[in-house]
């Protein structure tokens, strides 16, 4: 099955009485309002998850700004939605995608397999005007999950980028990139190497549903990725990992190679005055 799914075939899957986990991935600026916003309206049967407590951990210098969460941490999330291995699992988020393409990596980093994302979020669900629910959310048992190990999906420190040989991909937008414009991280610019692929272009402007898949592979060949390159040869990289796994999502959608996620991104990288950054105008 594809990474995304349309909101209808989840609503289908849930009205059959199929069994599934679904998780709202919510984040808002304000503290409290994202469970408000859940608890005033959600996907049936819809698990909270706040990804900024879940699955990120503390932010810092160092670190960057949502750097990879504890293990323990995201294990007890599993846990606590009651996932199991022979249920798939849906996501959404109710903005432009980045906060369910996080959860969709960071739950495969972890080593759970069958995820997916709900195309377009709950703005699609809600102009197609699928049923909706009130309340804190579907019941579930907590159980302990199985063959749970970090690891699953490919990551690179900074270090390993500063040695990195091989292709850096920046999937922030252009403006970014070029050092243009920087409102959230402490330097402008890019890493010194790096190639821009904004992952907007693989997603439609105001909808934000994922394009097709001859699209995306089209935009992937043109910086040189194929179905054929090497996942450890690229190293992929946005602010803080939102972007850059918005984009691994659409490459796996689209049957490419899983590529090496630098999670720490330009938000740990511009930090460090030891680094290089280049900026292009």
């Amino acid at each position: 099955m594809s990474v995304f799914v349309s909101a209808a075939d989840l609503n289908e899957r849930i009205q059959a009485g199929l069994k599934q986990t679904v998780i709202a991935s919510l984040w808002e600026p304000e503290a409290g309002k994202a469970w408000s916003k859940f608890q005033s309206e959600h996907v049936p049967t819809a698990l909270f998850c706040d990804p900024s407590s879940q699955l990120a951990g503390l932010p810092g210098r160092k670190a960057g700004r949502n750097p990879l969460p504890a293990f323990g941490v995201v294990k007890k999330a599993v846990a606590n939605w009651g996932i199991e291995e022979d249920r798939p699992v849906y996501i959404y988020d109710g903005g432009n995608g980045l906060f369910a393409a996080r959860t969709w990596w960071i739950l495969r980093w972890v080593g759970v397999t069958d995820v997916h994302i709900v195309d377009g979020g709950f703005a699609a669900w809600k102009r197609e005007k699928l049923p909706t629910v009130a309340g804190p959310g579907g019941i579930v048992v907590p159980r302990e999950p199985e063959r749970l190990e970090p690891g699953s999906m490919p990551t690179a420190s900074m270090e390993d980028v500063r040695e990195f040989e091989g292709m850096i991909l920046d999937a922030r937008s252009a403006r970014r990139f070029a050092g243009r414009r920087e409102i959230l991280d402490l330097r402008a610019g890019h890493i010194p190497g790096a190639v821009n692929l904004p992952v907007t272009d693989l997603f439609d402007d105001t909808t934000h549903l994922v394009k097709d898949t001859n699209t995306i592979r089209g935009r992937l060949a043109e910086v040189g990725i194929t179905q054929n390159t090497d996942p450890q040869s690229v190293i992929t990289y946005s602010g803080s990992g939102n972007h850059s796994a918005k984009l691994l999502a659409a490459m796996e959608h689209a049957g490419l190679p899983v590529l090496t996620h630098y999670v720490g991104g330009w938000s740990q990288w511009s930090a460090n005055k030891e680094n290089r950054v280049v900026t292009r105008v």
